[in-house]
């Protein structure tokens, strides 16, 4: 058997962080997470029976593309019932050529190869873990899963509490005191996913480990790094951030080691490095994603050994420094392209925590939009208090691409074309650019509603005809009677309902 050393450190990794774990949902995400990104997986689910009702309910782990929930719902259904029948765990390189199922049966699923191990406790199963991948050139083998079910091994005694299963599956997520406690650090929302979000970031602070933050651009993975950092035991040491893809790639070592006099030409002084200026804090690298594979090989070696050479220098300084990284692209699949070094992932991906775009959590854009305005209207002496439900509408349904960073620039450019004196940000007071874009919305919104009410005084007025002509036995003269209508009317509504008598 062929030793994959990185999947065994993660093991190990993921042992540590969850003797650290209290949340229930947020130990059933970290280990999705995990597996997710071990196994390069599209989609990793922990599957668990309720003890009292026999249902089940899945935690899904989706990396990159959108799935068609349902049919990997009906994909998993089969998979863990053949593992049940059979009492083992499941491994297939080819789910389409499986002989296990009939040919046909995955026909509309783009999964290659799948497994599923059972979450065993005292000999009592009481969950499945599966793995599903769609990726021709990382094709599941026995070693894969041979580490999956060690996986399930140190997963299980975490997640069989029979109560905590139980309560998992009607309680509720949401946590009024821990929104308060991120509001005060400039996280705002209640949604579903963003309620998620924040039991990561909890999560993360209690463990002195790497970070990855994956997502879109805008989402406020720097907000995110500066909560973690805030909350952990590295608090009142230094947060130091470096933007990857903002520093030129000749400079990029000198400005993470740090170099001597003299180094090369313009050195003309010692300078230190961010590494070093982090050390026993945090190190927020955003867009980790940009960096070259020269470098990433030199970030490698910081954090396999601990410690920084200045460029231009043969002094060796030792660092404790924490990672904390961030890429607007899934690194999985850089890993896939070659354009991120595989050990490097592996040792950055010990806490992976996703950053859901302003779509997935609709619920908060009015929150925020009002957390900017009262922000940008002391910022420039207005008196501006609330929106108009006009806007406020407009800015709930639009789609934000830049996310929240691109409606907070929304907002300000709004108060900044606002006169003075209003309290009041309506339509009237903007410029014709916005007003004539809001107004389209405004009118378009109407348009639907009023074509729906059509619809549906339709649909009623059809099926009172219909009932009345039924119970006259299809004599419209009695009908048109009972409906106080003309005869010829009535006739006319016919033909324009599309009611006709069917023999």
């Amino acid at each position: 058997m062929n030793i994959d050393y990185e999947k065994l450190e993660s093991l190990f990794e993921l042992a540590s962080l969850l003797s650290k774990q209290t949340d229930f949902s947020e130990i059933l995400r970290l280990i999705s997470s995990r597996i997710a990104s071990m196994f390069n997986a599209e989609v990793a689910s922990i599957v668990l029976i309720n003890p009292h009702t026999q249902e089940t309910l899945k935690t899904v782990m989706k990396v990159e593309k959108k799935i068609d929930e349902e049919k990997y719902q009906f994909l998993e259904t089969n998979i863990i019932g053949w593992s049940m029948k059979n009492k083992q765990s499941f491994l297939s390189d080819d789910l389409k050529s499986d002989s296990r199922f009939s040919s046909d049966q995955f026909k509309d699923i783009s999964v290659k190869s799948a497994m599923c191990v059972p979450l065993k406790y005292r000999d009592n199963n009481f969950g499945y873990i599966v793995v599903l991948n769609s990726n021709n050139d990382s094709v599941y083998n026995n070693e894969s899963l041979a580490i999956l079910e060690k996986t399930s091994d140190i997963s299980a005694p975490h997640i069989s509490n029979v109560q905590k299963i139980q309560e998992y599956f009607s309680v509720s997520l949401s946590d009024e005191s821990i929104l308060y406690k991120y509001r005060q650090m400039g996280l705002l929302g209640k949604s579903e996913a963003f309620v998620g979000l924040l039991q990561g970031v909890e999560a993360a602070a209690r463990c002195d480990v790497r970070v990855v933050l994956e997502g879109q651009t805008g989402t406020g993975k720097e907000l995110v790094a500066r909560a973690i950092h805030k909350l952990s035991i590295r608090s009142q040491n230094p947060f130091v951030v470096i933007d990857c893809g903002a520093i030129p790639e000749n400079l990029m070592e000198s400005e993470l080691f740090g170099h001597v006099k003299g180094a090369f030409t313009g050195a003309n002084h010692d300078r230190t490095g961010l590494i070093i200026e982090a050390n026993r804090g945090t190190l927020f690298m955003d867009e980790i994603n940009n960096l070259s594979m020269e470098m990433q090989a030199k970030l490698l070696r910081v954090l396999q050994e601990g410690e920084v050479r200045p460029v231009g220098s043969n002094r060796i300084i030792k660092v404790n420094v924490r990672i904390i990284c961030a890429s607007s692209m899934s690194l999985s699949k850089l890993v896939e392209e070659q354009k991120f070094r595989e050990d490097l992932y592996f040792r950055l991906m010990v806490y992976p925590i996703y950053i859901p775009t302003l779509d997935e959590r609709k619920r908060d854009i009015a929150l925020l939009a009002n957390s900017f305005l009262n922000k940008f209207s002391k910022e420039q002496n207005k008196k501006i208090e609330f929106f108009h439900r006009e806007i406020l509408e407009y800015l709930k349904s639009k789609h934000w691409a830049g996310n929240v960073r691109e409606l907070e620039n929304f907002v300000e450019r709004l108060v900044t074309y606002a006169p003075q004196s209003v309290e009041q940000l309506d339509v009237s007071v903007l410029p014709s650019k916005f007003r004539k874009s809001i107004e389209e919305f405004t009118a378009a919104q109407l348009n639907i509603k009023d074509i729906s009410l059509k619809v549906s005084v339709q649909e009623y007025e059809k099926k009172l005809i219909l009932k009345t002509l039924e119970e006259s036995d299809w004599n419209q003269r009695k009908a048109a009677r009972k409906l106080n209508l003309l005869e010829a009317t009535l006739r006319a509504k016919m033909k324009k309902l599309g009611i006709r008598r069917v023999k």
